[in-house]
């Protein structure tokens, strides 16, 4: 099998490098070898390796920015995905794409469900949800996989800011109202691995798998305990910061602004994602307790 990563150096397509390696020849391309602003390049590079599985893990990811370069994003966001389902279905290849609870406006009271109708209230987030309706219209075979609060050891993201901002101060002020589930790029990727298994290797196992699936650990937080588990969890591994937890400072979303509008709910429900594919869901505290651990063994912190 021939798999086309995209994005292979981000946080969840350096984690997909890894996993992907097991089912097949891996093309990893980085922004350089694809880049979704040059749709011309992007089509060429699919036509000629001709891959079983396309696995899109590149993105316009600058929430902020995004709302004065909206015309980049959706080009990212959209246009070149819906370039991509056009092709996977002329190869008549599957192809594996990630979005975000941003499609959500945040109000509904519990979690998400694949179903809940869309309300995005940011460029970010209507670009997403665009992407992925040109792949529902295209008639290729998917997976689009929804997902929250991401975080690595690689690249810019609230576990590594956090570790940083109390090795720098002492207090750290973190948004109290918002709430989700934090989601590791390592699981992300060992579950898209897993789903592609599943229904390309074992292909009576999951007959009719296209679709739209939740993909979050179990349980919620929010930013502000998410801090302080950061913080506890390091500094029971020897770290040593100016700020502890006691020190981490609960605030509104009003209070920090932002250009492009917060969900103040981004739970996402993976009960579809858990019962098509047969597989369980974590605590958000496995996975993050794993990270920092190898952060410590890194020598990092």
């Amino acid at each position: 099998m021939n798999i086309l990563l995209l994005g292979a150096n981000g946080q969840i397509g350096w984690e997909l490098q890894r996993s992907l390696v097991l089912l097949g020849q891996v093309k990893a391309c980085d922004r350089h070898a694809a880049d979704l602003e040059n749709l011309d390049g992007l089509r060429k590079l699919v036509r000629d390796y001709c891959p079983n599985v396309i696995v899109n893990a590149a993105a316009y990811t600058a929430v902020d920015r995004a709302e004065s370069e909206p015309a980049k994003a959706h080009l990212i966001n959209a246009k070149a995905v819906k370039l991509l389902a056009v092709e996977a279905k002329k190869l008549d290849a599957w192809l594996v794409h990630y979005s975000t609870d941003y499609i959500f406006d945040g109000t509904k009271k519990c979690a998400y469900t694949e179903t809940d109708k869309p309300n995005p209230q940011s460029v970010y987030g209507k670009t997403k949800l665009q992407g992925e309706q040109a792949i529902e219209v295209s008639g290729c075979m998917y997976l689009i996989f929804r997902t929250s609060w991401v975080y690595a050891t690689r690249g810019k993201n609230f576990v590594t800011t956090i570790i940083r901002l109390a090795k720098e101060h002492n207090e750290v002020k973190v948004v109290s109202d918002q709430i989700g589930a934090p989601t590791s790029a390592e699981l992300i990727a060992d579950l898209t691995a897993l789903c592609l298994y599943q229904i390309t290797c074992k292909k009576n196992s999951v007959p009719d798998a296209t679709g739209i699936y939740h993909l979050t650990p179990e349980g919620k937080t929010s930013w502000h305990e998410f801090a302080q588990f950061v913080i506890t969890e390091s500094l029971r591994l020897g770290a040593t910061f100016l700020a502890g937890p006691d020190n981490v400072v609960p605030i509104r979303t009003s209070e920090y602004p932002l250009p492009a509008k917060r969900p103040s709910n981004s739970l996402l429900d993976a009960q579809k994602l858990r019962n098509t594919f047969n597989v369980y869901m974590p605590p958000w505290q496995t996975h993050v307790k794993r990270l920092i651990t190898e952060i410590h063994t890194q020598q990092i912190i």
